[in-house]
């Protein structure tokens, strides 16, 4: 026979147990992000933990890879460190606070991918849904942990946005 105080135990951790099954099927999944080929870059990491929890009014939400991120739910807007330094390019580059990005405006989503940093930073966001403008200045300080290596040698657009 148990004693009074193993019976108690015993208890107190089967509900503790359901309690926390409870609690973990009440969160939302993680959203499903494909890590980049350089997401385990210790850039990436540098970046990471200096990511918003609020993004244009969206909530930071928990992602299925490393050096992911999403805000909104659904996602608004979806941010992969580690992926390929795009190479020249013709496509439109802007600035924001010291933040190179090179834009390729698709429908409806836009891809805007850090120009002159290595590893590089992809944002993915419908700019009808979210502006592009507070994407960037709310993102900047994070996406210049990374060093600047290099710089557009023509910006489209180049502004200085205040942080949030």
């Amino acid at each position: 026979m148990l004693s009074p105080t193993r019976r108690f135990t015993r208890r107190a951790g089967s509900a503790l147990a359901a309690a926390a099954a409870l609690a973990l099927s009440a969160c939302a999944p993680p959203v499903a992000v494909q890590a980049a080929d350089d997401a385990a870059n210790p850039l990436c990491a540098e970046m990471m933990v200096a990511l918003p929890q609020e993004l244009a009014g969206h909530a930071l939400r928990p992602t299925n890879s490393q050096a992911t991120a999403a805000w909104g739910d659904p996602a608004q807007v979806v941010l992969r460190c580690g992926v390929t330094v795009p190479p020249p390019s013709t496509d439109p580059c802007v600035g924001a606070n010291g933040v190179d990005w090179l834009a390729k405006e698709g429908e409806p989503a836009w891809t805007l991918t850090t120009y002159g940093r290595e590893p590089a930073t992809e944002l993915l966001f419908d700019p009808n849904a979210v502006p592009s403008s507070t994407v960037l200045a709310e993102i900047a300080s994070a996406a210049a942990r990374i060093p600047a290596s290099g710089a557009c040698s023509t910006l489209d657009r180049s502004i200085d946005l205040p942080a949030p």
